[in-house]
């Protein structure tokens, strides 16, 4: 192994470490007791492993409560972003106009518009229906985050696969919207997994739109973990205990899906 090779492997691993040290810090914290956790100056390993901040939240109901709305609304907002961003991908990478083009860098540039300045105006929308407080209406604002990135996603996917299927498609009788379904869509499917990952993520892990949308019945699991801090206190344990068990089924599923999303990535890279 060369000196150059060595070099960049040891650039490779301080990286990783810089990256893995905040998370495996919140890790080693919900393992300490309370008067460690509080220390000062802090110690990063635990002087001795104790489950009392896991034990803590285990009996409250609105831990687990919590969680589940998280993934119900990441699901809701996932499926309603990849339904909806699916034609427009489709539309916008067969036809090829410049109206949808114009499209598409609008979908792009609505990103750049902060989330706080629709946040008012969708919570008055939202109220106005009598949906605060409800499934739907955070899953229906965080489709608002993650659409565009999907459509944009999408629309290099499914410039990749020759428009010959399609056609061939429709030779054998089938529609245009037969023609997607049953051709288009297996084919990409690996884009369309890789696309739901991200705007499932982009849900799972949103805070802003969750704690104005929500107060009781659908609170999600960031908006309980910020409840660990008070105007007096901040409870260290609790607070990285929930948040550790909170990351974990996202961090292996992103493990396991990682090939999945390799590929999709570099799925649109070449084509022919």
């Amino acid at each position: 192994m060369n000196p150059g090779r060595l070099l960049v492997l040891a650039l490779v691993a301080f990286v990783m470490l810089l990256y893995i040290s905040p998370y495996g810090y919140m890790m080693l914290t919900s393992f300490k007791p309370a008067e460690d956790a509080l220390a000062i100056p802090p110690h990063i390993l635990p002087r001795q492993f104790s489950l009392d901040s896991y034990s803590r939240f285990a009996k409250d109901a609105e831990v687990p409560r919590s969680f589940l709305n998280s993934f119900i609304v990441a699901m809701m907002s996932t499926t309603l972003a990849v339904s909806l961003a699916l034609p427009a991908a489709w539309a916008i990478s067969r036809y090829g106009s410049w109206p949808g083009r114009f499209f598409l860098l609008v979908a792009l540039v609505t990103r750049m518009i902060p989330y706080i300045a629709i946040a008012i105006p969708f919570f008055a929308l939202m109220r106005s229906f009598r949906l605060t407080d409800t499934w739907l209406a955070v899953a229906l604002a965080h489709v608002t985050i993650s659409l565009p990135l999907a459509i944009w996603l999408l629309a290099g996917f499914l410039e990749a696969i020759p428009s010959e299927l399609e056609d061939a498609a429709r030779v054998d009788g089938c529609s245009r919207a037969a023609a997607l379904l049953r051709v288009i869509v297996p084919v990409a499917a690996g884009g369309i997994v890789v696309t739901a990952i991200f705007c499932f993520l982009a849900s799972w892990n949103e805070f802003l739109y969750a704690l104005l949308l929500t107060s009781v019945e659908a609170k999600t699991a960031p908006i309980v973990i910020a409840q660990f801090k008070s105007q007096y206190s901040l409870d260290w344990g609790s607070m990285t205990a929930v948040g550790t068990l909170y990351s974990l089924p996202v961090i292996i599923f992103s493990l396991f899906m990682q090939r999945r999303i390799v590929a999709g990535m570099t799925m649109g890279a070449v084509k022919g």
